[in-house]
C-alpha cells in the first residue's frame, strides 16, 4: 500500500476526508483503506469512521463524460 498516503482527501463530491491506515480484509486479504469523514453526517454523526477496498478508493469515476478521481490527494 505504498503508493497511497495518509492525509487529507477531497473525495469528488467535494467532502473533506482522513486516511488514517490500511487494513486487510480478514478472510480474503484484500487491501483496505481506513479514512475518516472530516465532517458531521444526520446519518452518520461526526467524524464516522470508513474502510473500502484500495482499488475502489483509488479508481477514478465517470462526472459529465469525464474522468475524475474518486478520491484526491490534498495533503
Amino acid at each position: 500500500m505504498t503508493e497511497l498516503k495518509l492525509g487529507k482527501y477531497e473525495h469528488y463530491k467535494g467532502k473533506p476526508h482522513e486516511v488514517i491506515g490500511f487494513a486487510r480484509h480478514s478472510e480474503t486479504l484484500e487491501e483496505l483503506v481506513i479514512y475518516k469523514a472530516l465532517y458531521d453526517s444526520e446519518e452518520f454523526g461526526n467524524n464516522a469512521l470508513w474502510a473500502r477496498p484500495k482499488s475502489m478508493f483509488l479508481e477514478f469515476v465517470n462526472i459529465d463524460g469525464k474522468e475524475i478521481p474518486r478520491f484526491k490527494y490534498v495533503g
